[in-house]
This record gives C-alpha cells, structure tokens and sequence, in this order.
C-alpha cells in the first residue's frame, strides 16, 4: 500500500499529473523503488475509483491532473497515524533459502551464508557512500532529507541481515559440533538422519 498513500502524500501538497508523480515518488526515495507511468497510472485509476482522488482538469501542456479529496486526507491521516503492521511479515527471500538449504543434499549451507554475507555487505559500503555524498552537503529541501533517510534505512537493514548471517553460522557450527558428539547413529543416506547430523558430517567430510 505504500505506494498508494504515497501518491496521496503527493496530491496532497497540490494537484500533479502522472509523471510527475512518478518524478516526485522516485526523488523522494532516492530511486529505490522505482516506478513506471503504468504503474502511476494503475494507481491513480484506483484511488479514483475509491473517492480518494479526483481528476481536476489539465494543465497548459494538456496533462491530466489529479486532486486529493476530503476522503483521500482522512485516509492519508490515517496511513500516518497507523504502524506499519510487522505481525504478518511479507516472504523474505533469503530466509527460505537457507531454511531449505538446512540438510539439503549436496548444498553447503556455509558457502550460501559467504556468498550472500558478501553480497550484503558490498551493498552496504555502497549505501554508505551514497550517505556520505548525500552528506557532503547539508540536506537543503525535504527531497534530500527524505532521500537521506531511505538510504539509512537501507544501511541499518544490511547491518542487521549481515549480523544475522553472522548468527546463523555460528548456530550451525555449534549444532555440527554438538551432533557429532552425539553416539553414532546407524548408518543411512543423509535425508534420513536429523539436519544436524548431517550438517556434522558433512563438516567432517570438509576438513
């Protein structure tokens, strides 16, 4: 729904045409999330349809402009107002990887963890110097400081997913360790045996 109020946000600092909107969104993020005129329009379409928004003529070029209505502000107070709801959170990609990685035949998961702890944190430098020129001169309108902002949020995000992989190797090693202390289990293909056993073998097999 984010982009939803955030066009509303938009319209209600006046009315805009569907680029433009675009435009706004995508300064606004820094181009994070970008998105296409389709999309805007899709939109538009929707909030239309539901009184949020209504067509307010055109401008001198001929463009379409749209304008938030009382309906849309109460809705976009709202928005405002609520927390973001973190009960239900959405699929998270690596999190599954690595969960079906766990005892998956011929997948080490230590390589998956290195490879993707590399990942996130040359993405990380790359949002800290993003920051960095984002600093280099005091933020002098709401655009660059809302920007400023966004590329944090992305900067704390890949610290907390580095940390977390972090974890998740040393939870692994320490359940490899543990499971090959344990008594000799009778001899069967790994799909078998408990993820942890397996895991320990195959560290053993490795060193």
């Amino acid at each position: 729904m984010s982009i939803r109020h955030g066009l509303l946000a938009l319209l209600e600092r006046g009315p805009r045409y569907g680029s433009q909107l675009r435009t706004e969104f995508e300064s606004r993020t820094g181009s994070t999330w970008p998105l296409n005129v389709g999309q805007v329009y899709t939109t538009l379409s929707r909030l239309e349809r539901d009184g949020l928004i209504v067509q307010d003529g055109a401008d001198d070029a001929g463009h379409d402009l749209y304008a938030i209505t009382d309906e849309g502000r109460t809705e976009l107070r709202s928005w405002f107002e609520t927390p973001v709801d973190r009960t239900s959170p959405p699929r998270d990609e690596l999190a599954i990887k690595l969960a079906m990685a766990v005892g998956a035949p011929g997948v080490d998961i230590r390589d998956v963890i290195q490879s993707q702890r590399h990942h996130t944190l040359k993405a990380m430098q790359d949002y800290t110097r993003l920051k960095a020129q984002a600093l280099a001169d005091v933020p002098a309108n709401r655009d660059e400081v809302a920007w400023l902002l966004v590329v944090e949020q992305l900067i704390f995000q890949a610290e907390a997913e580095a940390r977390w992989l972090d974890h998740c190797e040393s939870r692994l090693v320490r359940l490899a360790e543990a499971a090959a202390t344990e008594p000799s289990a009778e001899p069967g293909p790994a799909a078998t045996r408990g993820p942890a056993r397996a895991l320990a073998d195959r560290t053993r097999s490795q060193r």
